[in-house]
């Protein structure tokens, strides 16, 4: 159990939880952030997806509606105008098909509204991604680690029984690659596994489809861009940076019929966007863009083209989750793991 996971539960069993929200009430804009809903424990996929299971969810989406204002981007200029309140933003990353199966009528049911980041890429062409590709190489693999060379400082062990963190040091070396290498260095990993590439079938089911997205903003949800692909933007040249950008917002408007007015940076770390990545957001109008390292935005130090967001992840049980809404300076600000 986590530090972070430990003092929540002691917070919340001693009544003190209150107290301290009380004595060190925040305001401003809280922004939660989900991938996908569900039970993750079998796929063959990046399990740190799964950001909550069906019920989990449901039962913080109605503490979310009965304790706060929940509210989407549309909802913010007014917002401002009342900066000593607490409102909550509820977002989802990617277009993963639980968000519209799942998440979507535990949305509706309890009245609140949530802003979908969509990767348009999938959608368009349904396939795997790069951190799926690499979960399903490790985990599908015979062998019982990936030998160090070219790409990695170490061999990196697979872990039992669930790979989950060989999974996390390829993921993160990915991210950490400029673009000219990352296709190379999934080609690596493919050989190192001994597994091959992912064929695009392994998608089947996984991605929303855009009438699901059409339905999304009938229920009054918000559909903002996530880019095409999901690269790290900042490890790209100007020139694709925009095409990563404007065709993800060109896809939206031609299936949606309105201008991508919100995006969420692909990893969403300090890292993962730059100058250049803002200039292209402001280059196509876009209101705001949200990050993904932690914290919560005051409207003192507000960013547009920066609102932070805390993630919502599912080793984070109901005392957690309710902590980091009365401390997110507190709980929110990093993922807290063994």
């Amino acid at each position: 159990m986590g530090r972070k996971a430990t003092l929540a539960r002691v917070l919340s069993a001693t009544g003190l939880l209150p107290v301290l929200g009380t004595m060190r009430r925040w305001s401003g804009v809280l922004c939660l952030n989900y991938h996908r809903i569900g039970d993750g424990d079998r796929s063959p996929f990046d399990r740190e997806l799964w950001s909550a299971g069906a019920a989990d969810f449901d039962e913080q989406v109605r503490y979310l509606t009965s304790h706060f204002r929940v509210v989407t981007p549309d909802d913010l200029p007014e917002v401002c105008l009342t900066p000593h309140d607490r409102y909550v933003l509820i977002t989802f990353d990617d277009g993963y098909r639980d968000n519209y199966e799942l998440a979507l009528p535990i949305l509706k049911r309890h009245g609140a509204a949530a802003t979908f980041f969509v990767t348009t890429g999938v959608v368009d062409h349904p396939r795997p991604t790069w951190w799926d590709e690499i979960a399903w190489m490790v985990r599908t693999s015979r062998r019982t680690l990936v030998e160090a060379g070219r790409w990695l400082n170490g061999p990196v062990m697979f872990d039992e029984p669930d790979r989950a963190r060989a999974v996390e040091a390829l993921v993160s070396r990915y991210k950490t690659l400029p673009a000219n290498a990352t296709e190379a260095y999934l080609e690596a990993m493919a050989a190192a596994t001994g597994t091959g590439r992912g064929s695009q079938g392994l998608a089947d089911g996984t991605w929303m489809t855009w009438d699901m997205i059409r339905e999304l903003r009938a229920a009054g949800m918000v559909v903002g861009g996530h880019s095409v692909n999901h690269p790290v933007l900042a490890n790209l040249a100007p020139d694709d940076q925009w095409r990563e950008i404007a065709g993800c917002a060109r896809r939206l408007e031609d299936e949606l019929g309105e201008p991508m007015r919100y995006f969420s940076y692909p990893v969403g770390q300090p890292t993962s966007f730059n100058g250049q990545t803002r200039a292209c957001l402001d280059r196509l109008g876009v209101r705001m863009a949200f990050s993904y390292y932690g914290g919560h935005r005051r409207f003192e130090d507000w960013d547009r083209l920066d609102v932070r967001r805390i993630a919502i992840e599912r080793y984070m049980d109901a005392a957690w989750v309710r902590a980091t809404l009365a401390l997110p300076g507190i709980f929110g600000a990093e993922k807290d793991v063994d």
